[in-house]
Parts: C-alpha cells; structure tokens; sequence
C-alpha cells in the first residue's frame, strides 16, 4: 500500500490543514520540481504554513530568498507567513531561491500554494483512486499537525492492498489512540482504507502513534501480513519558554574585574527538542539603574558577565535585569518570556557601621540653604582612625531633587545632614530620607552583608515669601512687522503661599531695542515700534525681555518673556559675494551662491535669473545654469575680452520674493583666483595691469645666474680640453654642479669672434666682449665675458673641425647666437622638445664640468664634482649643497601668487 498524497490525484491524502497540508512535488532524481502546499484561504501573519525539503534540491545551499516578500523561509525549510493574507484565487506561487556563495552556483524551487478543498470531494473521487496504478502494502510515514483546527475528520492518508484486486479487502487499525488511550482519535474506513483524525492532538502529549493497519477478506482471510503504521505529530510553536526561576538573585563583589560570571540563567521549551521552537536566546532587556551598563548577557548560555570593572556597592547596592528569552533562535516571531534578576553588589569591609537610631526626625525652614539640620552617629567595631572606622555617609531616598547632603566630621565621624537646595513648603510640607553608611576601607570579611540605613523626617516650616517667578522663561508669539500696537499675553508671576496673581505689578527692565511696552497690572505687552526678526540683535527668532515682578509687600521676582517672532517672508534672497573672477584660460564660468536672511519656508529652492539692462547685451554674453536650491553657475557664451563685467542677476525665493544684485564678474587673464587677485588694479578696477612679483624677479635671476654658471663651465672645459683629452665615465648624467665663488678678477682678454651656437628663446642680446668682471647690460637683459682662452667657441669645446648646434626648432633651421661680434643679434622664438635639449646639453655640460678647474698636470682643484650614488635612503644630516643654509621659515606663499611667466608651470601642476 502506498499514501496517494499526490497534488493533482484527486482524492490524494492530505496531511496538513488549517494552516498547512503539505504535498512536495519531487522525485528521487529532480530534487528540485515544483512543492505544493495546501492551505487555507484565510492565513494569518507569523503562521507556519509548511516545510519544504531543501536539502534535497540543494545540499549545499548558504544565502535562501524568498521571491514574495509575503513569506519568510528559516533554514530547516520552514514556511511562515509574514503577513495576514487572503488567497483571491485557486493557487498563488512564490520562488525560493537557494544559492552558494562561494561557487555562485544557484538553484530555485517553485512553491505552489492551493486552497484546501472539503475531504467530500475527495471522497466521491476515490473511484479514481481505485483505479490508479497497483499499490504495494509497506510502511508509509505519515504526519498530523499537532493543534489543528480541522476540519474534522480530518483526512490523512490512503492505506491500500495489491490484494484488493483479487478480493474484497475490509480495512482495519488497532493500537494506541484507536482501541488504547487516548481512544478514538484515529479511524479507517473498512472498505476503502481512508485514515482519519478526529480530534487536535497535542505533540507535548503524543509524539507519535504506532498504529497497526490489517487487511481481511470478509470470510476473515488475511492475504497481507499486519502494517505497522507510524503516525508522527508535527510540532507547532505553542509552547513559550519558561524561566527556571520567577526572579533570580545574585551576588558579585564590587571593583571586580571585566568578565567575572556573576550567574547563569536557564529556561526550558516543551517544544520538539533540536528544532527552531527549542532553539532559544537569552538577552538583557533593560536594566536599573540604566547607566553604567556594566553586564551583559551570552546569548545561548544565559551566562551573565560583568562587563564593566565600575561595580561600586557605595553607589549602588543592587542592579535589577530584566531578561529575556527567546524561541526561533531570537527570531522576531518567536514567542518570548520575560523574568526578573537583582544582582546584588557585595562590599569588601568586615564590619559595616551601625546607626545608633533607626529613625530621627528634624525639621528646617523653606528657603534655607547651607544650614546644618542634623547629626547622626555610627557604631563601628574596627579600629579608630583608620579608613575602616571612618564613616562614609549616603542618601540613599527621598533625595531625588537634590535639596540634602550629608558628610561626615572628621573628629567625631558624626554624618551631618545638611540643605544644599532651598525646599518649598508649598509643594511639600515632609521629606522622608534614607540615609545609608559605608567605611572608606573596602570589606573584606566572608559573610555578606547590606549596607546599615536610618530614616530621616524632615519637617518643612513655612516662610512668608515674595512673589515667585515661575516658570523663570515665559514665551509669546507675534509676527515680525506686526503694527504698532499689536497687544499680546505677556509674563505671569503669582504669589507662591495663595497660587494668586492678584496685586503684582510688572516693569520692564531691560528691552535692548526698546520695540515692546508691558502693562504694569496685568504683565500683558504691545509693540512698540516694529519688529524685525531679522535684525542683527536677535538670535532665533527670539526677542528677550526682562521683566520685575513686584507684590504689595514690595518684595520681588525677576524673569525673562522670550518674543518669538513669527517670520514673514519680508526679504528677497541675495548674493553675499558681489565679485567673482573667471580665470579665463582655465574657467569658463562662476559659482554664483544666494542666502535669504528668512526662515527656511520662506527660503530655498531659489530661482536665478539675469536682469534685463536696457541698451545691454547682457543675455548674450552670459548665462545661468542652476547647480541646486541656492547655487547657479554664471557662464560666459561668447569669448569676452579681459576686464570687469557688471551682471544683474535676480534672485527669488520659493514665495516669489526677489531681489537684483549687481554682480561685478572680473574675466582675468590667471590660472587662480589670488593670482588675479594681485594684478587688478585698485585704481581702475580691472586686469589690465600687470606688475611683476618679488619672486618673478628672483626666479628671473636666478635664471640669469644658471645660464652664466653654463657658459662659464663651457669656457672653462674648452680651456681644459685643449690641454689634453679626456675620455668620459658613462655616468655622467649622475655628476652634480657644485658652484665656487671667484675671488679675484679674470685676465683682461678678448673674446672669440667665432660664432657661439646656443639657443635663446624668445629674446635678443648684445656682443658680450670686454673684461672680466665688467657686466654690459643691453635692453634690459644682463650679459657676461668670456675669459680664459682667447677664441673659445662650442666647436673647440668638442674639437677642432666640429660644429655643434641645437637643431629641430618649430621654423627649422639652423639659429645661432654670435656672441663676439657685437651689435644686436635677433633670435627668433622657438620651442623645442625636453628630449632634444637633454641631448643636446647633457654630454657637453658633463664633459666641460668635469674638466673645470684643472691643472696642468689634469688633477682637481680644490673644488670639484664628485659622483653621489643614491644607496637607498637619504641623510638624516639632509642637504648639504650650497642652499642647506636656508632656513625653513623662508616661506612658500608666492606659489600662490605665481606671476604670467609661471603659467604653463602653473596650470601643468594644478590639480583638476
């Protein structure tokens, strides 16, 4: 026999309903086909309505989803709903994805849900199932969910024998819950082998039911063999865990350390044992006092550990937990139970002071502050006038408002009990105080112990006062630009013994505008002159008033009436920055940023709009380009000329309140706004003038100060060669130029008319003949002589017969600078690769270094070029060139301020 539990078999078994029956579409070799469940039409939200075998579609699956958000899938492949749902057709599906991570390998299975159909049609079609294919008589696992609502009989499953083909089989069951306790829970039908269930079982009770199932000819023939048939009750989560204990009490010693188990706590789940209903989690909810936090909880051991080494039996005696446990593994949906814990903080002193009364009973007048009330005395066994004989005295109720303090005297180590906040007999005529004491030693001793407390009554006396104002902060509300004469509720001060406001007069003290008046009876104000929120004086739309209460007895009170002004949307927006500079080369537009002084709803989104000038081509040399609720971008369309441009721009707040301002827009001829900033003109007002900076000058110099530094080695080395030849290292790219000052002034010779080849970049200079030392300066470009030699040109530098120039210029050609035959020479501007004069100057500059300052006998100077070779960190020493004297003060910020000659420069380095 075999259960015809198939969905689309009409009269199949059925095994979960009310909530769930549960049919699982698969087979042994696609684990993966479509599920069916069977349920309700009506579900209610956080129900288990099925569970669906996942580790047979996928064993190795980590991450499950499911594709309704309706339906919420746990990791044994239990079904619940997540919210209240009302099945309007015959089927509704959902896809439950199931992946692994690591291999990104993903598998779906498709769950089909039906609406249950009544156990008669199931019946009236069991013809069919008749006549289906032969069915074996075996064993066939069978479940009913425990708690189930029916309806009743409720149809579990079809028992069959092969035999029935031959004869006429009756069908009968026996054992516990059919012929044994609990009686007639389960029944068959004699003739067609239907199994029931007539009543809700609860698996607390039954586990399981081992039913045997018989089949018999009518003359009593048994053709099979008895069927033990198990009948397994599916555990609902109807069980709450239960804490062991109602409240439990611990104990841990105070200034213990971080991770000291102070207890354990157990709770127990007559749910099915290994599965998500017993599954359960601890945590602590809340605790008193709520701060510090100083224990935590482990959440499956219900082990709690301090975690705070703060734990002060002086501050407080005890902790109350609330804690709490959880099924489902803490799930959301699970049920939960709650229980109490006090944990109590034991001290470390042997011997605890004793009040010498139990109660003492005082009294004080209201108002009085640092006064003296009363003295209360301990007993204490250890020796005198140490720290575990001294007394440390605490309140420990009655004390919530802070009007008492109670220290100890030093000789006598009396506690005294002293007001440090004024008490009102109005609002209370008696305070009760517990007051508690401690040694300043901790406690060692092995017995636990609480701490000693005394009751005080303290007696409050009344006192005629004066007028009280209360609350000190009194609030009215009045709209900005209100008329004049505007009237409004104003401050309130009343006589604290009769709660009367009667008889008190009202004066202003202190009005800083002078914009309200107050009426001297009834405290009420009328504007004065017109209020504006948003003046310079007011600062959150609060307008403060000092006000003097005075009663009839001329006694008095002082408190503050705070005017809330009310905004009105009496400001257009504007554009604080009023100048904005667009460096041409590298901008094409501004940021243009408008605030309104009004309230945010009087506010943003702004509008930007350019003002109509007449006789002004305004539209089309700009535009605007909204960046967000406050910014726009101002853009130039066509390629305007260097200068100032005056540019309305209206802007206007989300009411329709607007405002021009005047924009002046500076279009400069910069690579930043500073270096701008520095070349207009404060007389005309625009970039036409431009004056060159202290450092341009210097770095001009310094220039000039290299190009003499090569020229004078060029002339040194040709010197040099011409004594003997030199075969040059490899490295000479390595070399460094180490500068030697002259102390004595050249010989008086004449340079070479031999032509000189350099090359010079946009600009001219003059013949460079005459003595050493004699500077001629032609069109304000400084030049230098040429000693030491005679006719020393570039071509005796390398050799005789050679002629070296630097080549490949924009224009092409040959350019040559002849240096020695006076008159003007005009060279013209070129360009040229770094690659081509690297080529071009390394060889020769390392050749004439190398030979500079020699010998005849081809040996150093004292000053020479020495190879450093980077061995794989710097000097902690740092530099030691000829510029390591500069100190680090000597600042920077003409980088910021770079001069037109450093533009390329600049604009290379500028981070975009």
């Amino acid at each position: 026999m075999a259960a015809a539990g198939h969905a689309g078999f009409p009269g199949g078994a059925l095994c979960r309903q009310l909530l769930l029956t549960l049919a699982i579409l698969t087979a042994a070799c696609d684990a993966c086909k479509t599920v069916t469940l069977h349920v309700p039409s009506k579900l209610d939200a956080e129900k288990f309505i099925g569970r669906v075998n996942l580790k047979e579609c996928f064993k190795s699956a980590n991450a499950i989803h499911s594709s309704d958000p309706d339906f919420q899938i746990l990791e044994d492949g239990s079904v619940y709903t997540t919210n209240a749902i009302l099945l309007s057709s015959e089927k509704r599906t959902f896809t439950i994805s199931l992946a692994n991570t690591e291999n990104q390998e993903e598998k779906t299975v498709l769950v089909l849900l039906e609406r249950q159909t009544k156990v008669l049609k199931k019946r009236h079609s069991q013809e069919k199932v008749l006549r289906r294919s032969k069915r074996r008589w075996a064993p066939i696992p069978c479940s009913v969910p425990e708690n189930s609502l029916g309806p009743f009989p409720l149809f579990l499953q079809q028992i069959q024998s092969d035999t029935a083909q031959n004869y006429t089989i009756y069908y009968s069951i026996r054992g516990p819950g059919v012929d044994r306790e609990p009686l007639n829970l389960f029944y068959v039908e004699r003739d067609t082998g239907n199994l029931f269930c007539t009543r809700p079982v609860d698996r607390e009770q039954y586990e399981s039911f081992e039913l045997v199932a018989f089949a018999t000819t009518p003359d009593g023939y048994t053709p099979e063999l008895p069927l033990p048939l198990v009948i397994r009750i599916e555990d609902e989560n109807d069980n709450y865990p239960i804490f062991t204990e109602t409240t439990y009490i611990f104990a841990v010693s105070e200034n213990c350390r971080i991770g000291t188990t102070v207890g354990q706590v157990c709770a127990t789940d007559k749910d099915e044992p290994d599965t998500l209903h017993t599954r359960l989690k601890y945590s602590i909810i809340e605790q008193l006092p709520a701060s510090p936090v100083v224990f935590s909880m482990h959440p499956t051991t219900g082990v709690i550990t301090t975690s705070s080494s703060q734990l002060d039996r002086e501050v407080f005696d005890k902790y109350q937990l609330k804690i709490k446990v959880q099924d489902m593994d803490g799930q959301y949906f699970g049920l939960q139970t709650t229980s109490a814990c006090v944990i109590n903080i034991v001290d470390v002193n042997d011997n605890l002071p004793t009040f010498t009364r139990s109660s003492y009973v005082t009294s004080v007048e209201e108002n009085r502050i640092d006064v003296e009330i009363l003295r209360v005395t301990v007993e204490d066994k250890d020796l005198i006038n140490t720290a575990n004989w001294r007394a440390n005295f605490t309140i420990l109720k009655g004390n919530e408002n802070g009007n008492f303090k109670i220290v100890t005297d030093p000789k006598t180590n009396e506690g005294v009990l002293c007001v440090v906040k004024p008490l009102n007999y109005e609002e209370k005529q008696q305070v009760t105080l517990q007051i508690g004491a401690v040694n300043e030693a901790p406690y060692s001793g092995s017995s636990r112990s609480a701490m000693n407390t005394a009751t005080v009554t303290v007696n409050v006396q009344n006192q005629d006062e004066g007028p009280e104002c209360s609350p000190a902060v009194q609030t009215v509300r009045i709209k900005e630009n209100a008329p004049v004469g505007t009237q409004s509720s104003g401050y309130k001060a009343y006589d604290p013994d009769t709660r009367s406001s009667s008889g008190i007069r009202y004066k202003k003290l202190n009005d800083p505008q002078g914009w309200v008046t107050i009426n001297e009876n009834s405290g009420s104000v009328t504007t004065f002159r017109s209020l504006d929120r948003e003046a310079e004086t007011i600062r959150n739309g609060m307008y403060n008033v000092t006000v003097l209460a005075t009663d009839k007895d001329g006694r008095t009170c002082t408190g503050i009436l705070g005017i809330i002004l009310e905004d009105v949307n009496d400001n257009g927006p504007s554009i604080p920055k009023r100048q904005v500079i667009i460096c041409k080369p590298v901008m094409s537009s501004a940021e243009i940023v408008a605030v309104d002084p009004d309230e945010p709803i009087h506010g943003p989104p702004f509008d930007f709009s350019l003002e109509q000038v007449p006789n002004s081509d305004i539209y089309r040399m700009w535009r605007l380009t909204k960046i967000n609720d406050t910014a726009a971008r101002l853009s130039y369309q066509n390629d305007p000329q260097f200068g100032q441009y005056t540019v309305p721009i209206r802007v206007t707040d989300r009411l329709g309140q607007s405002l021009v301002t005047q924009v002046n827009v500076v279009v400069c001829d910069c690579v930043t706004e500073n270096d701008c900033n520095l070349r207009i003109s404060p007389q005309t007002g625009n970039n036409r003038g431009i004056v060159l900076g202290k450092w341009a000058i210097l770095a001009i110099l310094l220039g000039i100060a290299l190009l003499f530094c090569i020229l004078f080695t060029l002339v040194c080395g040709a010197s040099g060669a011409a004594k003997k030849p030199k075969v040059f290292p490899d490295d000479l790219a390595q070399q460094n130029l180490i500068v030697s000052n002259t102390e004595a002034p050249g010989d008086d010779r004449v340079c070479s008319t031999n032509g000189f080849s350099a090359h010079t970049v946009g600009s001219s200079a003059q013949g460079i003949c005459g003595t050493m030392g004699s500077g001629v300066k032609g069109r304000g470009q400084e030049t230098i002589e040429m000693v030491k030699g005679g006719h020393q040109t570039l071509e005796s530098c390398r050799g005789a017969g050679q002629h070296h120039t630097l080549e490949s210029c924009k224009g092409g050609g040959q350019h040559t600078l002849d240096s020695c035959r006076g008159g003007q020479v005009e060279v013209e501007n070129c360009k040229y690769a770094h690659s081509e004069w690297y080529s071009f100057t390394q060889p020769r500059l390392g050749e004439r270094v190398r030979l500079c300052d020699q010998d005849t006998n081809h040996t150093h100077a004292q000053d020479y070029v020495l190879t450093y070779n980077y061995e794989g960190r710097g000097s902690t020493a740092g530099s030691v060139g000829c510029c390591s004297e500069r100190q680090e003060e000597d600042g920077l910020d003409f980088l910021d301020h770079l001069e037109p000659k450093f533009r390329t420069l600049a604009e290379t380095c500028m981070k975009r």
